[in-house]
């Protein structure tokens, strides 16, 4: 074998060597797709989402669904190959791991984040929902159940379930005029609405759960339209009052806002 010839060969083990170590090497990745939905409208796990004592509850119809994504735990390996195919695939994303686990380093502490973030969530949900209605926190109490789902991403849909139960339209009549609606947005006492993560996937987990409308913060409007299911009808929010009334419009045949 000549001079070259073993050249060119030691360069192609070396090579193949990197390109193999690439594909085994853990990545700072998690692989995302779309995850649960639930009404808050109804019950989870054998329990009402929403209880109220010290005020009226209507009866509801239709369904206000929060949404939320599933990603590989930070204890699993993501590896080139996984990156790869999850590229070609409307139904994964590829996100930072500190994107998707911003606290914690292993499942127990991101669980018991995800919780407290759930629990400041309904606070400030609750907290919203009864400044809008001008009720005073002493004398209605509000609780929220939602099992084994965190993290402040439910806030809006909180919220707005609240208004339904106890106000609806103020006129009689469901927010939701019977419809299937999905959304995303934290939530803070004042009723603001802000930006989350996965929104292209909550989009398809909300179509694939029968939502035909989906509530998203304006400045992910972008990202919302990315992988938008056909048939689905954005509305993007960015205070609790402008959702109630982007609902009632919605409900009533009137403007809507659009991305």
């Amino acid at each position: 074998m000549s001079s070259r010839a073993r050249a060119l060969t030691i360069c192609a083990v070396l090579v193949l060597a990197l390109l193999l170590t690439a594909a085994l090497a853990p990545l700072p990745f998690s692989v995302a797709s779309p995850g649960p939905t639930a009404n808050v409208l109804g019950v989870n796990k054998g329990k009402p989402v929403i209880t109220v004592s010290g005020a009226d509850v209507r009866k509801t119809s239709g369904q206000l669904r929060m949404t939320a994504i599933v990603a590989t735990g930070p204890d699993a390996p993501v590896h080139l190959p996984d990156v790869a195919r999850s590229w070609f695939r409307t139904d994964q994303a590829v996100m930072p791991r500190e994107a998707v686990y911003p606290v914690g380093d292993n499942t127990k502490e991101i669980a018991e984040h995800n919780a407290a973030q759930m629990k400041d969530s309904q606070n400030s949900a609750t907290s919203a929902a009864l400044g809008h209605l001008h009720k005073s926190p002493k004398d209605v109490k509000v609780t929220l159940r939602l099992a084994d789902i965190g993290g402040p991403s439910a806030g809006l849909m909180f919220a707005l379930g609240i208004i339904d139960k106890l106000e609806g339209d103020g006129a009689g009549h469901d927010l939701t005029g019977g419809r299937t609606i999905a959304g995303t947005g934290t939530i803070t006492a004042d009723g603001t609405v802000g930006p989350v993560g996965g929104v292209p996937l909550k989009t398809q987990a909300a179509h694939r759960d029968g939502a035909t409308v989906f509530l998203v913060p304006q400045r992910e409007c972008a990202d919302a339209q990315a992988e938008l299911p056909r048939g689905m009808r954005l509305v993007p929010v960015t205070t609790l009052g402008g959702a109630v009334d982007a609902l009632k419009a919605l409900k009533d045949g009137g403007k809507v806002p659009a991305c």
